[in-house]
């Protein structure tokens, strides 16, 4: 039987890795796409993926570049395409409106634009975001919720969600989007607020630290674990026609019941350690989102296998054993 091929943007962040991961196993063939930075600086950003380097092929590119996309597109003749490539630090997006708009749109048009020339066929997965809704009009939020961002990033995931539809339905292409909501692991990046806990907690254990800053505590999300995730991505492009999905647990948990969970796990008291900075604060703050994920079951046959309590165990756990070996 000829394997499948896949590309997938992103594929040196948390998604991305668990994503090749995950396909490696369902025998794929696995391309990914990298900025040509990451391809010269392996050690520091493939970190990920050190240990299946061997099984995948990786592919300089820029998700800015048109004549990129339509190339890797050509030479890698994909059966499934997953964009999961984008400027998703919310934060920064804030501070540099411009590349974050750039990447996340054109990045994703330019994508579509490549496959309906060169690869029609191919189905198109784009990872949409739960801060699409933003100052969500109902609870909890589904596929049906109108969509009020409230970041440059949110806005981006908005247009990236609406360009995929428009080439399902112009061009009778199989895309779909995924609206996920909070996933964490400990492949996490260390400026994401769940990250930043855990590494502290370890840190401070390990008496490394003093204390941890962050904003707003009360954020209220509905966290999952990445690993559960990208199992939904390739269920949406393995289903007979397109259609886009809620992914999330139907659970909520402010920032604050994540510190305080970590910190008991090393038996600390958060209160003793948390410092809570204004400025760390978004200038528009979304101030709770949950998810409803009943289609994504029902159509999907898919449910979570972590809860809250094994997410941040597993976080823990994991940033324990890495301050421990590596010392930072």
């Amino acid at each position: 039987m000829k394997k499948k091929i896949v590309l997938i943007t992103g594929i040196t962040g948390q998604d991305g890795s668990y994503l090749a991961e995950f396909l490696l196993k369902k025998n794929y063939r696995v391309h990914g796409l990298v900025r040509r930075v990451a391809s010269e600086d392996s050690n520091h950003r493939l970190w990920r993926l050190r240990h299946m380097l061997n099984k995948i092929t990786l592919h300089p590119a820029s998700l800015e570049s048109y004549a990129s996309m339509a190339k890797i597109i050509q030479k890698t003749k994909p059966t499934e395409v997953y964009h999961l490539g984008a400027q998703s630090y919310i934060d920064y997006s804030f501070r540099d409106e411009f590349s974050t708009l750039n990447t996340n749109i054109n990045g994703t048009h330019y994508i579509l634009s490549a496959l309906k020339e060169f690869s029609p066929k191919t189905k198109f997965y784009f990872a949409g975001s739960s801060e699409m809704y933003g100052k969500v009009r109902q609870v909890p939020q589904n596929e049906k919720t109108p969509f009020y961002p409230r970041s440059v990033y949110g806005i981006s995931k908005v247009a990236g969600f609406d360009l995929t539809r428009n080439y399902r339905e112009a061009y009778n292409m199989f895309c779909c989007s995924g609206i996920l909501f909070n996933h964490e692991s400990p492949r996490r990046g260390f400026e994401f607020v769940t990250r930043k806990i855990t590494h502290a907690v370890a840190r401070i254990k390990f008496g490394l630290q003093e204390d941890l800053k962050l904003g707003n505590m009360d954020a209220k999300r509905d966290w999952g674990h990445a690993e559960d995730y990208v199992e939904a991505m390739w269920l949406m492009l393995n289903k007979k026609k397109p259609d886009d999905y809620v992914i999330s647990t139907g659970t909520q948990y402010s920032v604050r019941d994540f510190a305080k969970l970590a910190f008991n796990l090393v038996d600390l008291d958060y209160k003793k350690y948390v410092k809570v900075e204004k400025k760390l604060y978004r200038p528009s703050e979304v101030d709770s989102l949950l998810g409803d994920c009943r289609k994504a079951k029902r159509e999907l046959k898919w449910k979570p296998r972590y809860n809250f309590k094994k997410l941040v165990e597993d976080m823990v756990r994991s940033d324990l054993e890495f301050v421990e070996k590596e010392g930072y």
